[in-house]
């Protein structure tokens, strides 16, 4: 038996406390200390914070400096916004980050901004590794159904789902949702909000040692037809009710990789093309493959709705990647470059 790994949780919002409670459980992981980012959730015990039947006498701080101090193996990054700065203090002393919070591969950073993290991590002999459930997940079920195909002519992902259940006013308006369409910029404000998706494009071509000619993005923007008060924000009737988009990589004149989402917002609008109410895996060529992701209740699940589920979905295949990040040579590593992640058997 070796012992376990010590593990920060940084923020204990939709995503975090799932990965917080999952840390509590695991027998592999031991959880060092909790980023509180409100100023109500410092003190309390962490597992009050992760809705956890136990107490863990682990108590929530808003002092950076005294996690550092902690000396943890790695910390589990789950802010809904990457700071440069914070992931640079984290690196630079040895602290292997595992994020959700919109990195894959970092190419949508300014480069002298990449070069901050790489140089972190080679000076704190720590890796970075970003996933979650779209790009994440997805990506890695494209990539082994390609495994199935004599010839690839093409990979399309498509998140398609109904986001009216994910109570973020902030990220919904990001996305064009309550806006009017015709708003100048918006298409633009989206890929740039959206551009994770272009980092997971990249990153499946160098893991299928393909190079893209360019990626580019493209969306539509469909108005409500009625009303909608969803309770954490409104849509009136004539803004943006739906946005179906792509990041597409191209090889010559024709898409290669596409990852995109078809996303509403309520029932007062009608999409582009209808809701699959999962994740879309298309792959291209000799022969076709397909699947679609959808992510279910299990038996003993008393949260709240679909969106409970798919925080889960999001947090665990970067919390499941702790020891393998760990384990992983020093600097930016993907899902290319690490074994198989895998969830935890129940005892």
């Amino acid at each position: 038996m070796t012992d376990p790994l010590r593990v920060i949780q940084w923020t204990t919002g939709n995503i975090g406390r799932r990965s917080l409670h999952a840390i509590i459980e695991r027998d592999d992981l031991e959880l060092a200390g909790v980023y509180a980012h409100g100023a109500d959730k410092v003190g309390v015990d962490a597992g009050v914070l992760a809705h956890h039947p136990s107490t863990t006498g682990v108590l929530a701080t808003d002092d950076v400096d005294a996690l550092i101090a902690l000396a943890p193996d790695a910390c589990v990054y789950n802010p809904l916004w990457s700071s440069t700065d914070e992931l640079v203090r984290l690196l630079e002393a040895g602290i292997n980050v595992c994020t959700t919070a919109g990195w894959i591969n970092g190419t949508k950073l300014d480069p002298a901004e990449r070069a901050r993290v790489e140089d972190a991590c080679k000076r704190g002999g720590s890796s970075i590794y970003g996933s979650g459930a779209h790009p994440g997940m997805t990506n890695i079920v494209a990539l082994t159904l390609s495994a199935s195909c004599a010839r690839v002519d093409g990979i399309r992902i498509t998140e398609s789902v109904d986001c009216s259940t994910y109570a973020s006013a902030e990220t919904q308006s990001a996305m064009g949702f309550g806006q009017d369409p015709e708003t100048p910029g918006l298409a633009e404000s989206v890929r740039r909000e959206s551009e994770v998706f272009a980092e997971s494009v990249a990153m499946m071509a160098d893991a299928m040692d393909v190079t893209l000619d360019r990626i580019d993005f493209d969306v539509t923007f469909t108005a409500a037809t009625g009303d909608s008060d969803l309770g954490f924000m409104k849509i009136p009737a004539g803004t943006v009710g739906s946005v179906y988009g792509y990041h597409r990589g191209w090889l010559g004149e024709r898409p290669f990789i596409e990852v995109g989402f078809n996303w509403t917002m309520g029932d007062q609008v009608v999409p582009p093309k209808p809701l699959k109410h999962g994740h879309d895996v298309q792959v291209f060529g000799a022969p076709n493959m397909r699947t679609i992701i959808h992510c279910l209740p299990h038996d003993d699940w008393d949260e709240e709705g679909f969106m409970g589920l798919g925080m889960i979905y999001t947090a665990m295949p970067v919390t499941n990647a702790v020891p393998s990040v760990v384990a992983a040579s020093p600097g930016i590593v993907t899902l290319a470059d690490l074994p198989v992640v895998t969830g935890r058997a129940r005892r």
